[in-house]
């Protein structure tokens, strides 16, 4: 049974993606239209520029229209429409642009009911979030109005949209309130300032933290929020640490983020997927490194991290530094693997690398000549092959195409090393990653056994080069590395481990504490584990190398293993299990609200 008649859920991600909360919004929408049939509602902001591809738009009906004809006098424009992700739910985007000559009466309620210091705050940074979530707590207040009968509970997500909430609070509006924080503000910023969160955590004033770091109107609004909430709510274990010392306020509920597990290849088609999009990645190693010199591609495995560019937090660091410690590793026992490391992490530069571009070309003038020339090695091989005939090289090319190739393959060797990075980057001798892979020794020598590629662009499946996107490249792929220090949820390694890939992560993830308790005891996790709370990086390193050694030692049969459990894992974290905690925060919500 639904815990309320309508919800709404305030996000400012709602048809405008941003981060990460977009993805838990949109994968989740099937799952709480499920349980709100039409009584459900996601409400953002209307950006004319954005909305295309998002919003559906419609004619209201008859239950918000008058509604929405009431705030259209007060400046509040209203869109409702259908959000163009599953089940197209129902949505309502307020244009607040005739709204914003409230602000400086918004602010000072602020001040008065929360004591919220919003002198001085910028426009794009403060008060356009604050102005359009108070516009939705207006919006629902008016709705609660008109439905005075029903129940309703209002969601809303992260400090953008809590001043909605502290909007229903001071009006006593008769909506249940749940406030979830994906991450505290303060914990970003202190993080982002490579500082270290956890010897932060009960040993500093948050407040007199907040106002050094210049974030304290957005840590005081996310306070506020975290305390009227009827529940409050954070998104993991690591984040709920985290906001009881920063907001001074423990969540009642964790609300786990999750994914819509049907939208994911089985298990069997993944194997598929992976062998033809691992060709492609082949293709692209064959150019990017075999003008220089070759190695098996047999005993090749792909490595990689998708990230932002945040050196520490995302511990891209500490992954440059074990995979140093694995290429020294592997050159000592004379192994034949090699290991090509992605690092998908986008970076300011100016464009392809031009060696790169006349590789490509030269590649595929190859490739093609070979294409050209397959109906005549057919013909010839079949031929041979019933008359009983050794099988010489012209029965596979003619004497014309290899007198060809061998010209071809001549232009095709270069001298030097191949590059780092797949483009040149601005300030490329200042580049954190480029001076940490040459600080470990990571210079895609020949001897290597771990070779880097820096890919600094997003992969949208038509960049020029491995032309293929994010989910497909995680695919054609063996390992995905999340070695994160600050991690409030990390859906990278539960996307690889639902698109069949294994992957690596810490205790210091949201998923990986999640997934610990699963994983922590078996030969095969498929998503590995690797301690970081409370651990030198210097300790750290060693077991992340020790891990990344380990997998590049496994049989096919283990990995597949592997693969399997990877699989199994993403299992756990399945909206259609997840969102019982969301109907039990809002029922608890409910219950207090009108108890």
């Amino acid at each position: 049974m639904k815990p309320a008649d309508y919800c709404f859920e305030v996000s400012w991600e709602v048809c405008n993606k941003v981060g990460g909360i977009y993805t838990v919004l949109s994968s989740k929408a099937a799952a709480m239209k499920m349980q709100y049939d039409t009584g459900y509602f996601a409400v953002g902001p209307y950006f004319a520029g954005k909305v295309g591809g998002e919003l559906s738009e419609k004619v209201p009906p008859d239950l918000l229209n008058p509604v929405f004809e009431k705030l259209k006098a007060e400046g509040i424009i209203c869109h409702y429409g259908s959000w163009l992700v599953e089940s197209e739910p129902q949505a309502v985007l307020i244009d607040f642009a005739s709204f914003t000559g409230r602000k400086n009466e918004i602010k000072r309620e602020l001040w008065d009911n929360y004591r919220i210091d919003s002198l001085n705050t910028q426009y794009f940074d403060y008060d356009e979030p604050v102005i359009w979530a108070y516009a939705a707590g207006r919006l629902i207040e008016a709705f609660a109005a008109a439905q005075q009968s029903s129940k309703i509970v209002a969601h809303f997500h992260e400090w953008l949209a809590a001043a909605g909430l502290l909007y229903l609070h001071s009006r006593k509006a008769g909506v249940a309130t749940v406030f979830t924080t994906h991450a505290t503000t303060l914990g970003r910023t202190v993080t982002n300032a490579n500082m270290d969160i956890y010897s932060f955590l009960g040993h500093v004033d948050p407040e007199q933290e907040a106002y050094k770091l210049g974030v304290h109107t957005k840590h005081q609004t996310e306070a506020a929020a975290a305390a009227n909430a009827d529940v409050f709510s954070t998104v993991s274990d690591i984040t709920a640490m985290e906001a009881e010392h920063f907001l001074k306020k423990a969540p009642q509920v964790i609300l786990h983020n999750g994914l819509n597990m049907s939208h994911f290849p089985t298990f069997e088609e993944a194997s598929v997927r992976h062998r033809q999009l691992k060709r492609k990645v082949n293709e692209f190693a064959s150019y990017y490194f075999f003008p220089y010199y070759t190695f098996d591609l047999e005993e090749t495995l792909y490595y990689f991290l998708s990230a932002r560019y945040e050196f520490h937090n995302k511990g891209i660091d500490v992954f440059i530094r074990a995979l140093g410690q694995l290429n020294q590793a592997l050159k000592s026992e004379k192994s034949k693997k090699t290991i090509v490391t992605f690092l998908w992490v986008p970076a300011n530069i100016r464009g392809i690398k031009r060696e790169l571009i006349e590789n490509r070309t030269q590649f595929q003038d190859i490739r093609d000549t070979i294409v050209d020339d397959l109906e005549f090695v057919k013909e010839h091989l079949v031929t041979s092959v019933v008359s009983q005939k050794k099988i010489t090289d012209v029965d596979l090319l003619s004497s014309d195409t290899l007198f060809e190739l061998k010209r071809k393959v001549m232009k095709f060797k270069k001298n030097g090393l191949p590059p780092l990075s797949t483009h040149d980057l601005y300030d490329e001798d200042k580049d954190g990653i480029l001076s940490a892979c040459r600080a470990a020794g990571l210079n895609n020598a020949a001897e290597d056994r771990v070779k880097v590629v820096f890919y600094p662009i997003y992969l949208t499946g038509a960049d020029g080069l491995l032309d293929l996107n994010y989910y497909e490249s995680m695919q054609g792929s063996h390992l995905g590395v999340f070695p994160s220090f600050y991690e409030p949820w990390g859906y990278t390694p539960l996307e690889a481990a639902s698109l069949g890939v294994c992957s690596v992560t810490t205790d210091l993830s949201g998923f990986g504490k999640y997934v610990e308790p699963h994983s922590a005891q078996k030969k095969f996790p498929g998503v590995f584990i690797v301690k970081r709370s409370e651990v030198a990086d210097d300790d750290f390193v060693k077991s992340l190398a020790a891990v990344l050694t380990t997998f590049a030692h496994y049989s096919n049969d283990e990995r597949i293993k592997n693969k399997i459990e990877a699989k199994h894992v993403s299992t756990l974290a399945d909206w259609k299990f997840m969102i019982r905690q969301y109907m039990t925060a809002h029922q608890i919500a409910v219950s207090k609200h009108w108890e």
